[in-house]
């Protein structure tokens, strides 16, 4: 596929460099793009620039010479479109930092997954209230796992956002040969299906761990989907997002490899280990951990049934044990699949 570079949007901004940013910032320089990515610590910044690589989150994928690091939010607020890429729970505060540096009209594209635990707010809400009024938002979000877009492998995301036309620059300025994104004016429901899959992939680890089986599994997944389907239909989102990339999409993905940090940190959870020590042992964020509090607080407040995320918050924050969890859920009546 030819890249047809927009000069609108020439200079993109990654605001993060773990895994997922560094392989976005090089998503971004692979479409054609003059690309920033940036650091938090001053070691990290000089490490990558030293060794063109990102050897915490990323090792072995080098970086291109015209691919840039800094740690200086200026670099990023004079970029043509931002790429937020800082984890869910953080992402206010960062643009908190980002606003004073931001230029008046830029988009700013956030790649988070989850939901505010404080608030409860979806990271669209949580983002708009740090950054300056009117500041144009647009979701990323989809079935990736970060090493395979770092590397080129092909992969297909939703991007969402209201505005047609910034949706369509958008996907021209970061689309790619490998790199695919179908554009969708479901904020809500883009936001809903990468959040919830977190917290359903620790479930899915959890059977893993405790070898209940691919037909647990399968079924975990398929009522899974429906809770999330519920939770984005009480907040305005559409089902039909939810059959697509960043809803069974991700879905699937992040339930069906220990690749995925949140299922795999289920995996150690139904093997034994203790969460404290899981955390411990880990650089990543599981973003499932922070979201399913977060689900299940907000799920109550509109009245929405998510017995599956309820499950994963009480093993994971109330000290419920694994097995008395599991035959709770084994026990719930039986009833018809579309309730």
């Amino acid at each position: 596929m030819t890249t047809h570079l927009s000069p609108a949007l020439s200079r993109i901004g990654v605001l993060g460099a773990g895994a997922w940013g560094t392989a976005l910032a090089l998503a971004a320089h692979r479409a054609g793009r003059d690309t920033w990515l940036w650091a938090r610590k001053p070691a990290q910044v000089a490490a990558m620039a030293a060794d063109r690589e990102n050897r915490d989150y990323l090792p072995g994928v080098p970086f291109p010479e015209a691919l840039r690091v800094t740690g200086d939010l200026a670099d990023i607020g004079a970029c043509d479109a931002v790429l937020l890429v800082s984890p869910a729970q953080h992402a206010r505060a960062m643009c908190a930092q980002l606003a004073p540096a931001l230029r008046p009209g830029v988009p700013v594209v956030v790649c988070a997954k989850g939901i505010e635990l404080d608030s409860f707010a979806l990271m669209s809400e949580a983002v708009a209230a740090a950054l300056p009024t009117g500041t144009p938002l647009a979701i990323l979000s989809g079935p990736t796992f970060a090493a395979e877009v770092a590397r080129g492998l092909p992969t297909a995301v939703t991007l969402a956002c209201a505005d047609a036309a910034l949706g369509t620059a958008l996907v021209e300025a970061l689309g790619s040969r490998s790199f695919r994104p179908y554009r969708s004016d479901d904020v809500i429901g883009s936001q809903i299906g990468g959040a919830v899959k977190n917290v359903l992939a620790i479930a899915c680890g959890v059977v893993e761990g405790r070898r209940l089986g691919d037909n647990a599994r399968a079924a975990l997944i398929t009522r899974g989907l429906a809770e999330i389907t519920r939770l984005a239909l009480a907040l305005g989102g559409r089902a039909d997002t939810l059959m697509g990339l960043s809803g069974l999409g991700d879905l699937t993905l992040t339930c069906s490899s220990l690749q995925s940090r949140n299922m795999s940190l289920g995996a150690a959870l139904g093997a034994g280990q203790t969460l404290a020590d899981i955390l411990a042992a880990r650089r990543s964020v599981a973003e499932g951990v922070y979201t399913a509090a977060a689900v299940v607080g907000l799920a109550a407040r509109l009245g929405v049934e998510m017995p599956i995320c309820a499950a994963v918050d009480a093993i994971l924050n109330r000290g419920a044990g694994l097995d008395a969890t599991i035959d709770g859920l084994l026990s719930r009546p039986f009833r018809g699949e579309g309730a």
